[in-house]
């Protein structure tokens, strides 16, 4: 494949550049001499068709939810209207300066609430911050909270643990060690939920919480979740609900009711903002009212019709991100909310259960499925035992022949040769019909020609890469 180095030729060039001004010249003459290059970069030399056509191509190249169907598990790839793009690109939002004196910026800060009091009683809980970027920036922010309670309580000394299933997102255990707790894993019982055993066997005075995945990597909803949430607070811990997974329950079950104590949402995957390609992301988290107080600063308070910042909270964390949070996103949030309503909400959750288990029906008799429980809003299968030496990774890549982005693979960890397969509410049923054939062609062919999955993938521009080469000895930059 071509980089754009291996078009044009000397002297070509896309576009004419200004000569420099005095004002460039002089910010140029502000760095020291051993700091700047003794010669100019090597920069491509192309036309500026060349360039137009170049990276026309090679996102001609590329494969995203707007050219095709993509069921990466456990990352919600759906579709989000296009719409709330335009309201989030509305001048008086895109063009705002953080800056501003909250008088100047009334409007945004009136969204910002309005969509905080939505996401509360979404959540069922009384206190929430805006200001995460994204899920596991969530979770490290939930950690930090409880830590400053149990700090408040003079209980940090010898709370020291967090509990944490072996089915919850691989985020968790980084975001409660990165705070200076220890983690402590919790197994699945043979139903792919939390062994009630094993957590009462870990509770005692040194543990500080426990880390739920809800519904948990499995895809599967625990079902004795209030019993978990009471043994964790009859042992003096708080309970951790990572929300990622909230399209599976949105508008029909509230964690604050299962008794969470805090609980991120990702509204990057649930509420309207296309998720994958680095960003942009937001992760509000919402609390119990026994971390009310322990709050970033600062609040979006409203008194009367105006609104304004407090920062009069003594016992906050402090912030953690500046300014609101990433605001463009909480727009497209609100639009999504006020657009669906309840009965839209509910909808949402019901299409993504109604195509998990769709899915899971078909494909359930070619693939070995671990954990046969009703799934939520994905299932998890394995391509162990196939035969004639084929891996789950060989599945994935002959999928990508049939025009498919492949599923998440080798997650969670708790299932060999895992398959994750999320397929969200936005698919029609001709699409999950599509996909759910060539997987049980893949598995015929797996059977009778193993090789063409060994060999996979066939139609692509490039062809199968030496992955272990390519830990071993990244190439991260050309060699000029």
């Amino acid at each position: 494949m071509s980089t754009i180095y291996d078009h044009g030729a000397p002297g070509r060039q896309a576009v004419a550049l200004p000569q420099l001004g005095k004002v460039e010249q002089g910010l140029l003459g502000a760095i020291p001499a051993d700091l700047r290059r003794r010669d100019g970069p090597r920069l491509p030399e192309v036309s500026q068709p060349e360039l137009v056509r170049h990276y026309t191509a090679l996102s001609r190249m590329n494969y995203g939810v707007d050219t095709g169907f993509y069921p990466l598990g456990s990352c919600t790839m759906k579709h989000n209207p296009k719409l709330h793009e335009d309201l989030a690109r509305l001048p008086g939002f895109a063009d705002l300066h953080p800056l501003l004196p909250p008088e100047a910026c009334q409007g945004a800060l009136a969204l910002l609430w309005e969509t905080a009091e939505h996401l509360k009683g979404i959540t069922g809980m009384p206190g929430i911050t805006l200001q995460p970027a994204a899920g596991a920036h969530g979770e490290l922010t939930g950690m930090f909270l409880i830590k400053r309670w149990l700090e408040d309580r003079g209980e940090l000394g010898r709370r020291t643990k967090i509990l944490l299933p072996d089915s919850a997102h691989g985020t968790n255990p980084a975001s409660a060690a990165m705070v200076g707790f220890t983690v402590v894993s919790i197994p699945s019982d043979r139903r792919g939920m939390v062994n009630l055993d094993a957590l009462r066997g870990a509770l005692g005075s040194d543990v500080a919480g426990i880390m739920l995945t809800v519904p948990n990597t499995l895809g599967i909803f625990e079902e004795d979740i209030v019993t978990i949430t009471d043994l964790v607070h009859d042992a003096g811990g708080l309970c951790y609900f990572d929300g990622a997974n909230l399209n599976a329950y949105l508008g029909r079950a509230r964690p604050g009711d299962m008794g969470a104590d805090v609980f991120h949402i990702n509204l990057h995957k649930t509420f309207s903002t296309p998720h994958g390609g680095g960003g942009p992301g937001a992760g509000p988290v919402t609390v119990s009212e026994v971390l009310v107080p322990y709050l970033p600063v600062p609040e979006i308070a409203r008194k009367g019709e105006t609104y304004h910042l407090d920062w009069d909270r003594p016992k906050s964390i402090g912030r953690v991100h500046p300014y609101f949070g990433n605001v463009l996103v909480i727009v497209k949030a609100l639009a999504y909310i006020l657009s669906l309503g309840d009965e839209g909400m509910r909808a949402v959750s019901g299409g993504a259960v109604l195509a998990a288990n769709y899915l899971k029906a078909k494909l359930k008799g070619a693939y070995k499925l671990p954990y046969d429980q009703l799934a939520k809003h994905e299932f998890v299968l394995s391509g162990e035992g196939m035969g004639n030496g084929v891996r789950t990774l060989d599945v994935a890549k002959r999928l990508i022949d049939y025009g498919f982005h492949p599923p998440t693979i080798y997650f969670p960890l708790i299932v060999k040769e895992a398959l994750m397969i999320e397929p969200t509410e936005t698919e029609p049923r001709e699409t999950l019909d599509t996909f759910a054939e060539a997987l049980l062609s893949i598995a015929a062919e797996a059977r009778e020609h193993p090789e063409l999955l060994r060999e996979a993938p066939h139609e692509t521009p490039v062809r199968r890469l030496d992955e272990a080469r390519a830990v071993r000895e990244p190439r991260l930059k050309l060699d000029f």
